[in-house]
């Protein structure tokens, strides 16, 4: 049983939940709670370490067995020192280290979104949680975008990053990606044609800029058009996650209708 606060195992994963460049370096993420820990194992992720405490519920009781099976070290904790290594003040008795993985992507994209200048944590969770709900096969980060596998964008994500194929790349590696299967189209606030108004059956990317400043430049040379969202009301923008929620499901309806 660990302890100490300061314990190998508790430090690190602290420096996981904590530090990005702790995170790249060890090719490792750290989660916590049931729900997470259920998605990723539902999902065929494999976890390295798990540590608990006796405050674990029944239904992470069962989670733990399945762990142990699969070859994961286990190990109990005192809450205090579970707690130390936590991001959160209720990590539900449990946290988990995985190996970070790189879902394959088609070869032929056909439904993408690509996330340009989204800092925020929770925004970017957002969305990739709608992304995988709306059944998008791949999320193209640009650079300047959060990292994906921080905690709060775990925790917003709701496990969208175990069934999405997720790629941190530049504007190049993204425009040879899409060009010239798919059409980039701009999610942009007054600017463009309306989604309802545009067809969205044939292969797309769907391109959500930062709240800021919106698209970049680079995004901007990729793009093929403009959409948005008309807004009756005396708003002159949707929150960036909120917007690619409705759009992303826009091309959803229209695709059913066309199936």
């Amino acid at each position: 049983m660990i302890t100490s606060a300061r314990n190998a195992r508790i430090l690190h994963i602290r420096e996981l939940f904590g530090q990005r460049k702790a995170r790249e370096a060890s090719g490792e993420f750290a989660l916590e709670g049931v729900r997470l820990l259920e998605e990723a194992l539902r999902s065929g992720w494999e976890a390295r370490q798990v540590l608990y405490s006796a405050e674990l519920s029944a239904r992470g009781q069962e989670l733990l067995a399945e762990c142990r099976a699969r070859g994961a070290e286990v190990e109990e904790a005192m809450p205090h020192a579970l707690q130390a290594a936590a991001d959160t003040e209720n990590p539900q008795g449990i946290l988990a280290v995985f190996a970070r993985r790189e879902l394959a992507l088609p070869e032929q994209p056909d439904f993408v979104v690509v996330a340009d200048g989204l800092r925020d944590p929770g925004n970017l969770g957002t969305l990739l949680r709608s992304a995988a709900a709306a059944g998008a096969q791949a999320a193209l980060l640009a650079p300047g975008v959060a990292d994906p596998f921080s905690p709060k964008v775990l925790r917003a994500g709701m496990g969208a990053h175990f069934r999405l194929a997720l790629r941190a790349w530049n504007f190049a590696q993204i425009a040879a990606y899409l060009k010239p299967a798919c059409r980039v189209l701009i999610a942009e606030s007054g600017e463009g044609t309306a989604c309802w108004q545009t067809d969205l059956r044939a292969p797309l990317a769907l391109l959500v800029g930062g709240e800021a400043e919106g698209a970049s430049p680079e995004a901007r040379a990729l793009a093929d058009g403009y959409i948005t969202i008309p807004m009756p009301g005396q708003s002159e923008s949707l929150n960036a996650a909120v917007a690619a929620g409705v759009l992303l499901f826009e091309v959803v309806r229209q695709r059913a209708l066309s199936a």
